[in-house]
Parts: C-alpha cells; structure tokens; sequence
C-alpha cells in the first residue's frame, strides 16, 4: 500500500518500491538500536567500571543473591567473605558482582537522608 503513495500513481513501481523498502528498512534498523542495542552497551560500560572499581573490605552482592565483603582482588576473580564465619570463602569471577558499596558509603547516604527530613520539616 505504502509503495502506491511513494511511487506517485503507479508509475514505474519497481524501482521506487526498492528505495521504499530500504528506507523503511533503515528507519526500523534505527529503532532498533536505540531500543535495544544503545542501552545494553552503556549498561556494559557501567558495569565494567563497577567491576574495575572493586577493592578488598568492599561489599558486594553477586549474581545469586549473596551479600559479601571481597577479602582478595586478582585479576579475573575475587574471593568473596559470606557471613561472619571464616570458613565461607568462595572465589568466584568478576563478572559475578552485580552492586558494589565502598565502606563508607552506606553511612554517607544515611547522614545525608536523615539531613534532608530536618530540613523538609
């Protein structure tokens, strides 16, 4: 239906339903990528800074659900503290921390929360 209105009446259809196509084409092929593909790869970035921002006595929680401490960095695995028991040590890759919190961090936030009630009120 598309190539009647682009081919201006009818005439000679063929060639301007080929450039029809391949506009449409490029136009869903745009779409696509700023749905699908741009996202995904600025998550990657991020989470490749996140990794290379790992350090010993950082908490973490992996991919499974476990909250931990990292207690050695290598280069392609951590070893990852469990609980308060010692004997809990798993290495395990980088690749397996979803969120990263520096020591200090958690009490900043708190402060800072706490800082904006007062001044609502």
């Amino acid at each position: 239906m598309f190539n009647v209105f682009l081919a201006g009446g009818g005439a000679d259809v063929g060639t301007t339903g080929i450039w029809g196509t391949v506009i449409w084409m490029v136009v869903f092929f745009g779409i696509f990528y700023f749905i699908a593909i741009r996202p995904q790869k600025k998550q990657e970035k991020e989470h490749a800074l996140l990794i290379q921002s790992a350090a010993i006595g950082d908490s973490v929680l992996t991919t499974s659900g476990f909250y931990g401490v990292i207690i050695d960095v290598m280069d392609e695995i951590v070893i990852v503290e469990f609980g308060n028991n010692k004997n809990c040590r798993i290495p395990m890759k980088k690749s397996a921390i979803v969120q990263l919190e520096k020591p200090g961090q958690a009490k900043e936030e708190v402060a800072t929360d706490k800082k904006d009630k007062k001044d609502k009120k």
